[in-house]
């Protein structure tokens, strides 16, 4: 089957949704289908064309930006050849240029499948809000199109304004797909020695410097673990500098992170082996997101398929990793006097939180999630327009391991 995925921006930019369509797509190739990305060159110094890891990269030169979004004049033209190509179109919003390649599947009688990773939300502004009500509107309009919409739980999807409209006509639920690179103990003593830990409590957070991320509740909660945990240390993972569009939020956080500079340590990106270092010395993982921006927080999965409890906010969606399994606590949203308590709770009986970490992890396996599409793809090839919003029978079984422990 041939598969044109299409997406804003795709690796090597870091989020969410990059990884996730990512860890897709290798699944995808390692199944023997032909995976083309239709994304931005939201770098020049990026290939225009590029194969990884079995994947077809296609980048489109950005000729203006828009906020977060960028301008492509070569998308449209790109956008028909490649969809008279495909077998199937995928297209993950939000997501300005989505309804062009909806209409192009519409027009050739292709398959289109819509994944709505989540809502869009830019920094406060007047610009910004014109900018977030014409994404919406072109949000709309792809879904009209699509011939299937999915997201990743019925929660997310009940409380979602955009997802709730398709609930009964054309909503699929679909775990999405969450791996670990390889790595050897070798490689966690490096990380270990790196950051000079030692026996402190090592709690962790994995975001861009984001103002959705509510990074902001975690530093309003650290005096208060501190009180408890005098030497805990918060390492935090992810882009915080130079990021579009969150100037104004960094240079508000600057202070804070200064004065917390002995227990708060900004790390950067890191993957690969690195990653799953990082994960091994948590105690505690953090995800203090603040509004619907964030769907469900794929790094709360990867850090219990290490044993590492969570400390997550009560969003739709969100919560969810951690209701399904028990592994943590939830919180209410940007508390962070909730946010500490569950911290402190989690640090104080680590072992009573764990799960069943390989059964948390063949739930999400990405091989998982690209047979759940495939059946997908093969439904719509065949006429079959059914809407299912029942969950898969996989997240049942993880409610029912945390029903058994919880005995």
């Amino acid at each position: 089957m041939k598969i044109v995925e299409v997406l804003t921006y795709y690796r090597p930019w870091v989020s969410g949704l990059t990884i996730y369509v990512e860890r897709l797509s290798k699944a995808l190739a390692r199944q023997g289908h032909e995976v083309t990305v239709l994304t931005s060159q939201y770098d020049p110094n990026l290939p225009i064309y590029d194969v990884i890891d079995g994947v077809k990269v296609v980048r489109i030169p950005v000729a203006a930006r828009v906020s977060k979004g960028v301008l492509m004049p070569g998308f449209g033209p790109m956008a028909w050849k490649l969809a008279q190509q495909a077998d199937v179109l995928h297209l993950h919003l939000p997501q300005f240029d989505a309804p062009g390649v909806a209409m192009r599947g519409r027009i050739l009688n292709k398959p289109v499948v819509l994944t709505y990773h989540c809502d869009l939300q830019l920094p406060h502004g007047a610009f910004n809000r014109l900018v977030d009500r014409v994404v919406l509107s072109m949000n709309q309009l792809a879904g009209k199109l699509a011939d299937a919409v999915v997201t990743y739980t019925r929660d997310y999807g009940t409380h979602s304004p955009f997802l709730s409209q398709f609930l009964d006509e054309k909503l699929h639920i679909i775990p999405p797909p969450v791996e670990l690179p390889k790595y050897s103990q070798a490689d966690v003593q490096a990380f270990r020695n790196k950051h000079n830990l030692g026996n402190e409590p090592i709690v962790g957070i994995i975001c861009r410097l984001a103002a959705e991320k509510g990074v902001e509740v975690l530093l309003k909660a650290l005096p208060i673990v501190r009180e408890k945990f005098p030497n805990v240390r918060v390492l935090h993972a992810g882009q915080y500098q130079n990021i579009i569009g969150e100037e104004a939020y960094a240079a508000r956080l600057a202070p804070l992170f200064e004065q917390y500079k002995d227990h708060y340590h900004l790390l950067g990106n890191i993957e690969g082996a690195e990653l799953s270092a990082f994960y091994n010395c948590l105690d505690c993982l953090c995800v203090p997101s603040l509004n619907s921006t964030e769907s469900f927080g794929l790094v709360q999965i990867e850090a219990m398929q290490k044993g590492v409890p969570v400390a997550a906010c009560a969003l739709p969606g969100v919560r969810q990793p951690v209701t399904m399994t028990g592994m943590g606590e939830v919180t209410a949203v940007s508390d962070h006097n909730a946010l500490a308590q569950a911290i402190i709770n989690i640090l104080q009986d680590k072992q009573a939180y764990q799960r069943d970490s390989q059964l948390i992890g063949n739930t999400f396996l990405p091989d998982a999630t690209a047979e759940a599409y495939l059946a997908l793809f093969q439904k719509l090839q065949q006429g079959k327009l059914v809407g299912q919003t029942a969950e898969p029978a996989a997240y049942d079984k993880l409610r029912a391991m945390r029903d058994a422990y919880e005995k």
